[in-house]
């Protein structure tokens, strides 16, 4: 089979096409045939390492935690997927050096592949894994809000999604307009208001506006209930300006800076929660509630993808893995997808 590998850290051009051989699943593992990879800011950011050069958990790595496909083999006592299933998987090289799906065929441990919903399409399913989960889990910390979305989980709530324009921001308007929240989200102009305005917003403000913490304000005088946050350095005054008393802010990346400076006597008035999440450590229970209810609000057609929905797709093939990774660096708009193979 054709897979992308890498031996050292360092920038796109070190990722190889080679030949490998297609492994047998052991037992609790799923051999999936991969139709489609996606490239995530996590992927770029694993290949480069702090430093380039810097040593690898292992001799030679497949990139890429996110993609869909079908099942292709059945490890002893896996017992729900039958040959052929349509699947989305998720944290597919994390902690592997096989195991991701810059390649033709993965064997993951059957935990990390789910079910794709009928109807749903393998850009679709490439599309969750990394966004979807983490947008999932922003939504679900909350001291006053739910642990599982479903319709109605949100409704009354009001969300600001802060660069909703980016692939969990777009996961997170949809999955907040889903469950039933008024969705406040911030852009930087007009096409990327356009975007979100596609993906379900309600109501879109300029973050560089003098007054977006009155515009925001005027939506929710009491106060936003919850922040999903992708920039807390850049962001910290304005969500400390909107945000209602006991509401909670979750930080899921840090874009703009690495420290964030906070007035203790305003938060501490406020009883404000700030939750930080990372995919990687939030446990697999948490994965699979998540992965239940991403399932729900696919099947309900919540979570779509493409221009019309706002999210721009960019499609490469496998040997152009490097190029791939390359725009997901530059900061590309959208989501970008490798064909890997058709199943």
């Amino acid at each position: 089979m054709k897979a992308i590998v890498y031996r050292a850290t360092g920038d796109p051009s070190v990722l190889e096409l080679v030949d490998r051989e297609v492994r047998d699943p052991g037992p609790g593992e799923v051999r999936v045939r991969l139709a489609v990879s996606a490239v995530n800011p996590t992927d770029w950011k694993s290949r480069r390492g702090a430093t380039a050069g810097s040593p690898l958990p292992f001799p030679e790595v497949v990139p890429n935690q996110d993609g869909a496909g079908t099942v292709d083999a059945l490890g002893a006592g896996v017992d729900r997927f039958q040959l052929g299933d349509p699947v989305w998987v998720a944290l597919a090289a994390y902690q592997r050096a096989d195991g991701g799906t810059a390649q033709e065929f993965t064997v993951l441990p059957a935990e990390h592949v789910f079910a794709l919903p009928a109807g749903a399409g393998f850009d679709v399913g490439a599309s969750l894994g990394v966004p979807a989960i983490t947008a999932w889990r922003a939504l679900t910390v909350a001291e006053d809000g739910p642990r599982r979305l479903r319709p109605g989980a949100l409704d009354g709530k009001v969300v600001l999604v802060a660069g909703g324009a980016g692939a969990v921001g777009h996961a997170a308007i949809q999955l907040a307009r889903w469950a039933g929240a008024t969705v406040v989200t911030t852009v930087s102009g007009p096409a990327k208001a356009a975007l979100v305005r596609s993906a379900g917003a309600h109501h879109i403000v300029n973050y560089k506006d003098a007054d977006a913490a009155a515009q925001i304000r005027s939506i929710a005088p009491e106060g936003v209930d919850l922040i999903v946050e992708v920039s807390p350095a850049q962001n910290a005054e304005l969500d400390l300006a909107v945000i209602r008393n006991r509401g909670s802010v979750a930080v899921y990346a840090n874009n703009g800076g690495d420290t964030v400076s906070l007035d203790v006597r305003k938060h501490f008035s406020l009883n404000v929660r700030y939750q930080f999440v990372l995919l990687y450590t939030v446990g697999m229970d948490a994965v699979r509630a998540a992965a239940e209810d991403i399932n729900l609000a696919v099947a309900d057609g919540a979570l779509p993808v493409g221009e019309d929905a706002g999210l721009p797709l960019h499609r490469f093939d496998l040997p152009r893995t490097a190029e791939a990774h390359a725009a997901v660096e530059a900061g590309v708009v959208g989501k970008v997808l490798i064909d890997v193979a058709p199943v």
